[in-house]
């Protein structure tokens, strides 16, 4: 996570700031964020791109493209289970985000 232009534009979006509050707290914001993981992947959590689409009122193809923005800026992981695709916050660059703006910016 080096690439700090990277990780603002992809921060530089209101839809794209709101799923990645709403991933803070998935299940505060999704009915059932969990429901095709197998227990393993469950614990890691992560919401599919069907209902951060369906919550957002976008278009999967556009919601699949804000997440990709977003992992390859660091900002979330994603993991793949059968026909699905889970995403996550990325805790630990977020942390590194948060201590590199406080001591350098």
């Amino acid at each position: 996570m080096e690439n700090y232009v990277d990780i603002f534009k992809a921060l530089a979006n209101s839809t794209r700031l709101e799923m990645l509050k709403w991933l803070k707290d998935p299940y505060d914001h999704f009915d059932k964020p969990s429901a095709h993981l197998s227990k393993n992947m469950s614990e890691k959590g992560g919401v599919c791109v069907g209902d951060i689409s369906e919550r957002a009122g976008m278009s999967q193809s556009t919601v699949s493209h804000y997440l990709s923005m977003m992992q390859k800026a660091g900002l979330l992981e994603s993991e793949r289970h059968g026909k699905w695709t889970y995403y996550r916050r990325n805790e630990e660059n977020l942390e590194k985000l948060a201590k590199w703006i406080k001591e350098e910016l």
